[in-house]
């Protein structure tokens, strides 16, 4: 081996200087992962470990990705076609070919072409619960009560020869998201009243926080929705919304209301706030969620529980009142509420 002195970047650390066969020694101890990058005097920039014949033998073969497990049952989802509209009340119109389906949240639907058919049911209508005859529904529905829902869902169905459309609106201003939960490993957990429509096929149940700290202090409670299947599934998040991939070991921190979505391998846990003067009077709670990785998370910058707490404030019946219109009936008091009808 070589005399080099060799420079080492391990997730935005440099280590170094080191010589070829110390690097060689701490790549086979696990100390120095294939991700790391490489220099030396000589190279014009810096190069993946990996790319170098020095140190490429020093890892052991990557482990290949384990395929996606079927659905119990050998369920698939309805293959559909959308469409997002709007900007900040969107909706989504979806596209069924004859015999295919969609199921909606109570209350989302929007407008439908008119050889769409409407059933409602009880639970969801992904079939997964028909093998229990009628408990096995009841108990379906009855997870979807746990999470602040109704007991029935309607299932949207194409019973003409052509193509035709069925569109579900956004309950408050913000965004929707389209998932297909079979790039997620069929599973997808979000906030309690994020889920707006799906191909039928999709399971729309309940995941309980297994830590205690999570679901006393998490704002969520211990349910979240649980999201399962293969196809397409859209939930809605209020103000804009990000998407974000976390690494392996990588963790966010995040105001809880803040949490949209995120993959199931993703570990959701509650932090409390360090100082006591900061809970009390930080205005932001006594604990916030922390996101480690691997896996994708989606986050809200407004919460509607936040929106609708200032509306609740600001309203004159519980004693809020306008601040900074400056119009002179404001400035008359109460006679400008009273002709301006407050």
């Amino acid at each position: 081996m070589s005399d080099t002195a060799w420079y080492v970047a391990i997730d935005g650390q440099q280590q170094g200087p080191m010589s070829e066969s110390e690097v060689v020694e701490k790549a086979k101890a696990g100390q120095i992962d294939r991700d790391a990058h490489v220099f030396c005097e000589g190279m014009a920039a810096w190069e993946p470990i990996t790319s170098r014949d020095e140190f490429a033998g020093s890892f052991a073969a990557a482990a290949p990705v384990p395929p996606i497990p079927p659905m119990p049952g050998g369920a698939v989802a309805d293959e559909i076609d959308y469409e997002i509209f709007g900007e900040e009340m969107q909706f989504v119109e979806i596209t069924l070919d004859p015999n295919e389906a969609c199921i909606g949240e109570a209350g989302a639907f929007m407008y439908m072409d008119p050889a769409i058919q409407m059933e409602t049911i009880f639970g969801d209508g992904s079939g997964s619960n028909k093998k229990g005859g009628l408990m096995g529904m009841l108990v379906g529905a009855g997870k979807r009560v746990l999470t602040g829902e109704s007991l029935f869902m309607t299932v949207f169905g194409n019973q003409g020869n052509s193509r035709q459309t069925v569109a579900f609106a956004s309950p408050y201003p913000g965004r929707i998201i389209a998932v297909n939960l079979a790039d997620h490993a069929n599973t997808l957990l979000c906030q309690k009243d994020a889920f707006l429509c799906a191909a039928k096929g999709i399971s729309v149940g309940i995941a309980f926080q297994k830590k205690l700290g999570a679901g006393l202090f998490g704002g969520e409670g211990f349910i979240l929705q649980k999201l399962e299947g293969d196809g397409m599934a859209f939930v809605h998040a209020g103000g804009h919304v990000v998407a974000r991939d976390l690494k392996a070991g990588e963790t966010l921190r995040v105001d809880t209301g803040c949490i949209v979505a995120f993959e199931e391998r993703v570990d959701y846990d509650i932090q409390f706030v360090g100082g006591i003067k900061t809970a009390l009077f930080g205005g932001e709670g006594v604990a916030f969620a922390t996101l480690t990785g691997p896996g994708r998370i989606w986050l809200q910058s407004l919460p509607f529980s936040r929106l609708a707490g200032r509306i609740f404030a600001a309203a004159p019946q519980t004693g809020g009142k306008r601040k900074g219109e400056g119009s002179v009936l404001d400035m008359m008091g109460g006679l400008g509420n009273l002709l301006d009808g407050d």
